[in-house]
């Protein structure tokens, strides 16, 4: 099995139970909000982008033993520094968010959603095969489903490509799919029988499957 960064957990054998907690708790440290709003106004500066800032997470050594939060801190200090603006002679921000414009920014998101010059590559129903390469870098493919034949039940239209955008090479619109996967073709006597898993791919993580 190939996982891709540090953040590929899934399909591992002997990591912990994931713990459910009851809804609503967001927060188990007073520090906790006080990051993620940190975070959210210096991504909203413009000085990296989200998937910029994903790919600074998964690529922390340490991420497996690291909490929720204390993987965003590490990852934001490192975006940080890797732009020089934890120097006393920072550059200036592109943007600043003020506190009167943050309940647009966040009604607003980040669409990713663009248009395409291209008709789809594959239809919905057909048997595909995901790409079985591992890759050094940021990508939204994850481990367990590598080299693994789905079938394609709905198309979301062209989105921004997660791993294009992540290393700083523009947008490159892709084509995104819903890929339905038999839970045995990823688990295999592990999986319970009749259930599926369906993960999003870009078009370029596919090919077509006999």
């Amino acid at each position: 099995m190939s996982h891709v960064t540090h953040a590929d957990l899934g399909g591992l054998p002997n990591t912990d139970p994931v713990l459910p907690e009851p809804e609503g708790e967001l927060f188990h440290a007073a520090w906790e909000p006080r990051l993620l709003a940190l975070t959210l106004a210096m991504g909203a500066t413009g000085s990296w982008n989200l998937d910029m800032s994903r790919a600074a997470r998964e690529a922390l050594p340490d991420y497996a033993r690291l909490s929720y939060y204390e993987i965003w801190f590490d990852a934001l200090q490192r975006l940080l520094d890797e732009r020089g603006l934890l120097q006393p002679d920072a550059p200036p921000l592109p943007r600043v968010l003020r506190a009167d414009a943050v309940p647009v920014v966040l009604a607003k998101g980040a669409p990713t959603l663009r248009d395409s010059s291209a008709p789809p590559r594959f239809a919905v129903g057909q048997r595909v095969r995901t790409r079985a390469h591992r890759v050094d870098r940021h990508s939204r493919l994850p481990g367990y489903a590598m080299g693994r034949v789905g079938v394609i039940e709905q198309l979301h239209g062209a989105h921004v490509f997660a791993d294009a955008h992540a290393q700083g090479l523009g947008e490159q619109p892709q084509w995104l799919y819903a890929v339905a996967f038999d839970a045995a073709e990823l688990w295999g006597d592990a999986a319970t029988p009749g259930s599926s898993v369906s993960l999003d791919a870009w078009e370029s993580y596919l090919e077509p499957a006999a």
